[in-house]
């Protein structure tokens, strides 16, 4: 599978799809995808005392005011830094004008010493992981490929086609930036 040039389109969208579905489907409510970087889902977020067995510093939360997701500043308090982004979890919700300012936070979070960082929606495998993608594929300079499997090792994902769309087109833009190492 390895891409020879650098400006190999990626996967298309039915390609990863079927890559998305193969491989275990485990349900954790909370999985380590990156050193540091947990995935999960509303049972965690919602519950103060896993975020703080967990020692998470910052939540990035994808449902923000959303149905079921009591996340915000005052629901974490001052220990944890909280971004929240008013996702719908839905095709054709633009989630990619996010991608910059989550991979940001992501990012800068994870620069504090002992920074660990939650990324979370309601289930933790759409909208939640469709953004920590963008961060490994924009920080870690990973391809939308790459940055799957590494959290499919992990964690079961599946971004809507949407976000997969928003994905690819990132993808394909980052390739043909000279500019991003």
């Amino acid at each position: 599978m390895e891409n020879t040039k650098a400006n190999t389109e990626p996967p298309s969208v039915k390609e990863l799809l079927k890559i998305l579905y193969g491989g275990k489907r485990f349900g954790n409510h909370v999985d380590e995808v990156w050193p540091n970087l947990f995935l999960a889902d509303m049972t965690v977020a919602n519950d103060r005392y896993s975020i703080w067995k967990l020692r998470i510093t910052h939540v990035l939360n994808a449902a923000h005011g959303r149905p079921h997701s009591e996340g915000s500043p005052d629901f974490y308090g001052p220990s944890v830094e909280y971004c929240g982004v008013p996702a719908d979890d839905s095709p054709s919700f633009d989630l990619s004008k996010y991608f910059t300012s989550s991979a940001k936070f992501i990012h800068n979070a994870l620069e504090v010493e002992e920074g660990r960082v939650l990324v979370h929606c309601a289930v933790g495998v759409s909208r939640s992981a469709s953004l920590l993608l963008s961060y490994l594929m924009l920080h870690h300079s990973l391809s939308l490929l790459e940055a799957v499997l590494t959290v499919k090792q992990h964690r079961w994902i599946f971004p809507n086609t949407g976000f997969l769309k928003q994905l690819r087109a990132l993808d394909i833009k980052l390739r043909s930036d000279p500019s991003h190492h």
